[in-house]
């Protein structure tokens, strides 16, 4: 548990409803739609978000820091929504287009590995740039020094931190390009 989480425990357990009102809304949209998409209906997830929230009132004084607040109060969801099930609520098979209208905002698992990998990509070519072109891109996009920031740090022109990012942007273009499949040049793929 991070020190930030450990003082808003430490906050609620003395009865703080400022840090009360503080976890609600830091998790009660993301406690709601994770419990819309198991019960798929918008009424059944608000009685079980407020269920949840009852729950980690309750259980508060037990809470011993093992995980993180946003795993315990998912813990806590996830049980609500089983004994909710339990009671005789059955359960109801999901078309794909269901499923697709309950989509997460977040982007998809494969999604998230090609930008990774992407990422990485884009960084080892980053360093394989000479130094002023690559500590240029460094200091502006990996730091986020604007221009004139990073010209300072650099202690040239504001036009030549310009040059070399134009510069070192269209080595980037070049390395990360996608070779043709089949093209071969004494015995690479080009």
């Amino acid at each position: 548990m991070d020190p930030d989480e450990q003082h808003l425990i430490a906050r609620l357990r003395c009865g703080d409803k400022a840090a009360a009102v503080s976890l609600i809304e830091q998790m009660y949209q993301r406690i709601y739609c994770f419990l819309r998409r198991l019960t798929a209906h918008e009424s059944d997830a608000a009685d079980l978000t407020q269920r949840t929230f009852g729950r980690v009132w309750k259980a508060l004084p037990t809470f011993a820091g093992k995980s993180s607040v946003a795993s315990w109060i998912h813990g806590i969801a996830y049980h609500v929504y089983v004994d909710w099930r339990r009671v005789g609520r059955p359960f109801e098979s999901r078309t794909d287009e269901w499923w697709m209208a309950c989509s997460s905002p977040d982007p998809a698992p494969d999604e998230v590995a090609a930008r990774a990998d992407l990422a990485a990509q884009v960084y080892a070519s980053v360093d394989q740039l000479e130094p002023d072109l690559r500590d240029t891109l460094h200091l502006h996009y990996y730091q986020g020094l604007t221009i004139d920031q990073t010209a300072e740090a650099m202690g040239v022109a504001t036009s030549t931190v310009k040059y070399r990012r134009r510069q070192a942007l269209m080595c980037l273009k070049r390395a990360l390009e996608v070779p043709a499949i089949g093209s071969v040049t004494r015995g690479k793929l080009v």
